[in-house]
């Protein structure tokens, strides 16, 4: 068989779009015949699940409201008590990544079906893959039992988003989409959802920055967030994950913002070995794609350089050494030397 044979996995779900989207969760939770709800909100989203409990009524047996980024397997242990106790047998997740994270941890562990409302737009409710971490070290897995069966995108709830998470989660959802597009393995299905999220992402983010009333925007990015989580869902994760990940399970780092600060670096340092996906990137950005997203990851009030995260300078060596002795694929070759030239770059 040849080696240059592609697969492009479809994975069952359905996705609910528009605003006031989120009071069709009761319904979907009838046609699944769930009867036992838990809830994982995460602390933002408390008044949203409250309502939504108030809406389930008895199908509504326990809310879990501790999840945290990058899914620690103690928190997931935690959570997998209370849903014993309440004999759940469906989970709904209310938040960004880290209560949607945990809901796939629960649901590898139980097969309770999921449905996912985001309020962030990172995307990673699109798609069938988790990353936990224990003792420091992160590790992503795929499998399709990680997907969610339905997602409910209402743009409403992300009205309330910070301004500094709505840029940097929306950063998150991008660099799903521009590693998608240099991953040589991506189907040309997965390359026009990149191309579309990140033409989603690069029209609607400025618009919901300026003006954060705009419902039509916010739906916008939310639609650009599910097509870039496809796009993950898809692809292979290259040196820009591999490097997020192995930061923010080793120092603990917001995730988003982790995404948000490294994609233009990365993309500096790749796409001169990518040109398919640096032309795509350039007829979307209308220009240099690596600067129109470091400009965009500039207006963030918050940090912007990995040592305004708080990793030391001196540790940046031993990552570098760490993910070039086990590289992600990526169109250009992985060295300690490089790497961390690069995270200098970003320190």
């Amino acid at each position: 068989m040849g080696t240059d044979i592609r697969v492009h996995q479809v994975y069952a779900g359905r996705v609910l779009q528009g605003p006031g989207a989120r009071s069709l969760v009761p319904d979907e939770l009838e046609r699944l015949g769930s009867e036992r709800v838990l809830l994982v909100t995460a602390p933002s989203s408390a008044e949203v699940g409250q309502d939504l409990a108030v809406a389930l009524g008895e199908r509504h047996v326990a809310t879990f409201a501790r999840p945290v980024q990058h899914t620690p397997v103690e928190v997931t242990a935690e959570a997998l008590v209370l849903a014993g106790e309440a004999r759940a047998d469906a989970i709904v997740a209310i938040g960004g990544g880290s209560a949607i994270g945990l809901s796939k941890a629960l649901a590898i562990r139980t097969g309770m079906p999921q449905v996912a409302v985001p309020t962030t737009y990172a995307g990673s409710e699109a798609t069938p893959v988790l990353g936990e971490t224990e003792n420091g070290v992160k590790t992503t897995r795929r499998d399709p039992a990680f997907a969610p069966g339905t997602v409910v995108y209402d743009p409403e709830l992300t009205l309330s988003l910070p301004r500094g998470l709505t840029l940097t989660s929306a950063l998150n959802a991008l660099a799903h989409a521009v590693e998608a597009l240099w991953d040589t393995g991506a189907s040309a299905a997965t390359r026009a959802y990149g191309v579309e999220a990140a033409d989603g992402v690069l029209t609607a983010l400025p618009t919901v920055l300026d003006r954060p009333s705009d419902v039509v925007a916010r739906g916008r990015l939310q639609e650009a967030a599910w097509l870039a989580g496809a796009c993950l869902a898809q692809a292979r994760m290259g040196l820009h994950h591999q490097l997020a990940h192995a930061l923010g399970g080793t120092f603990g780092l917001p995730h988003a913002e982790l995404h948000a600060l490294l994609l233009a670096h990365v993309m500096r340092f790749n796409l001169t070995a990518a040109p398919d996906a640096a032309a795509r990137l350039a007829r979307v950005a209308d220009g240099d794609p690596a600067l129109a997203i470091a400009t965009l990851a500039a207006r963030h009030d918050g940090p912007t350089s990995l040592g305004a995260l708080g990793v030391p300078r001196a540790a940046l060596r031993e990552v570098a050494e760490r993910v070039a002795a086990d590289p992600y694929p990526n169109p250009r070759p992985v060295t300690a030397d490089a790497v961390e030239e690069l995270l200098l770059a970003a320190w």
